[in-house]
């Protein structure tokens, strides 16, 4: 421990200072208030009428979009500038493509609490069954398990399934974001093709990880053992909810151009603009 009885004094002093990550304790509050907010916000919202939140959710959409499309980049050219092993790469040897690596991944680690505003809006909008145990499984152990990620490996062999992500999120907060443009629904074909894009997300990235515990290079083990199970938990969630939800659509070839059939999001039309029946958003 630092003086002040709370930083962590063995976490990668190249990020010391930097903004949340000093302190576990704002991540930690971030989340209780989240969960309080799935808790409580369904609750309060009983008796009131649903929100529309429409001039919101198109430029939350447009923001993620571009964010995802960022972080993207920027992993995708910190990877070639540092030469970055697929099979291994450890905390210490790309050089300046760390330090780039490691602001990216802040970005990255930060976007994971701007997500928390997905849940928020199934609420102000009443669409609570899009609040699946997998969707607040998901949104939740996110923010915290990269908050540890950017304190003790944040670059090196971390930068795969982020990068990997951030490419699913591309394609997935564009589709909500132009799926909240009535004119455009039509022309909208790949919602169910970005829940298979995240399962091969899962798989690979347990492949990826898999190959550094094979063939070392000095990344800390524990978080590669960590990195697998995590993996195996979001396959076993979304193969379940894949599953359930196509087997159940496969009698009706009726198109839903709505905001939530992906991955537990619906971030596009009022409640009223849905048909009967919306696949939850699981991411």
């Amino acid at each position: 421990m630092h003086e002040d009885g709370c930083a962590l004094s063995i976490a990668d002093p190249r990020v010391r200072g930097w903004l949340l990550l000093d302190n576990y304790i704002p991540t930690f509050t971030f989340t209780v208030m989240y969960l309080l907010i799935v808790w409580m916000g369904p609750k309060y919202m009983k008796n009131r009428q649903p929100f529309s939140c429409r001039a919101l959710l198109v430029p939350y959409n447009l923001g993620l979009t571009l964010l995802s499309l960022y972080m993207f980049y920027e992993l995708v050219m910190s990877t070639y500038q540092g030469g970055y092993n697929f099979f291994c790469q450890n905390t210490h040897n790309g050089g300046e493509a760390d330090n780039r690596m490691m602001n990216v991944l802040w970005w990255y680690y930060f976007s994971k609490l701007i997500e928390f505003m997905d849940t928020f809006f199934f609420i102000l909008r009443k669409n609570y069954h899009q609040i699946t145990f997998l969707h607040v499984y998901h949104h939740f152990t996110m923010l915290n398990i990269w908050w540890f990620v950017m304190n003790w490996v944040p670059c090196g062999h971390s930068y795969f399934g982020a990068t990997f992500n951030s490419f699913i999120h591309v394609l997935m907060y564009s589709y909500y974001g132009l799926s909240a443009v009535p004119a455009m629904r039509p022309y909208l074909w790949w919602k169910k093709y970005i829940t298979q894009g995240q399962l091969v997300q899962f798989v690979l990235t347990m492949f990826q990880t898999s190959c550094a515990v094979v063939w070392p290079c000095g990344f800390p083990m524990g978080w590669l053992y960590f990195q697998i199970t995590y993996m195996i938990t979001l396959i076993l969630l979304f193969t379940n909810f894949y599953i359930k939800t196509y087997k159940r659509r496969t009698g009706s070839r009726k198109t839903d151009y709505s905001n939530g059939s992906i991955n537990g999001h619906t971030n596009g039309v009022t409640s009223n603009e849905k048909v009967k029946y919306r696949k939850p958003r699981t991411d």
